[in-house]
């Protein structure tokens, strides 16, 4: 079995790159085949590289703030493009202002993304958790063919 493929970058005006290049390495040290867009990412680009590579994920970072109006309409436009189920994760500083973090979780899910991570997160239980998920649609899709 090949490695998952994801695609990662931030999204819109956000030009922090440190935690991207981050990112990048600790996804490549655990085997996916990493995707990275860079910095100041639209919708439209995450989309359009998880179409070419047959991606089983994009992974959505923000630091600026403003994520959430980033991120509004990204499933829909999945689904538009014929990458409705595709895991979408999103994580870092996706509000400004002090919010508890179950708030912001909740209003990212209801955006339909499958995860959503705090700043702080553990980036070995992201791993973990991106890896299970994609095992997951793996298995999901090998039982849809045999069906077939």
């Amino acid at each position: 079995m090949q490695n998952p493929t994801i695609v990662i970058g931030v999204i819109g005006a956000d030009c922090h790159a440190v935690g991207n290049k981050v990112l990048d390495r600790v996804f490549t040290m655990h085997n996916f085949n990493v995707i990275n867009l860079g910095v100041m990412v639209s919708q439209d680009e995450y989309i359009d590289a998880a179409i070419e590579t047959g991606a089983q994920a994009i992974v959505v970072s923000s630091i600026y703030g403003h994520g959430e109006v980033d991120c509004i309409g990204m499933r829909e436009n999945c689904i538009e493009r014929g990458i409705g189920e595709i895991l979408l994760y999103v994580g870092g500083n996706l509000v400004i202002g002090k919010h508890d973090f179950s708030e912001i979780e909740t209003k990212f899910k209801d955006m339909g993304f499958n995860s959503v991570f705090a700043p702080d997160s553990d980036l070995e239980l992201v791993c973990s958790l991106m890896k299970r998920d994609i095992g997951c649609i793996r298995q999901a899709e090998e039982v849809a063919e045999g069906v077939q």
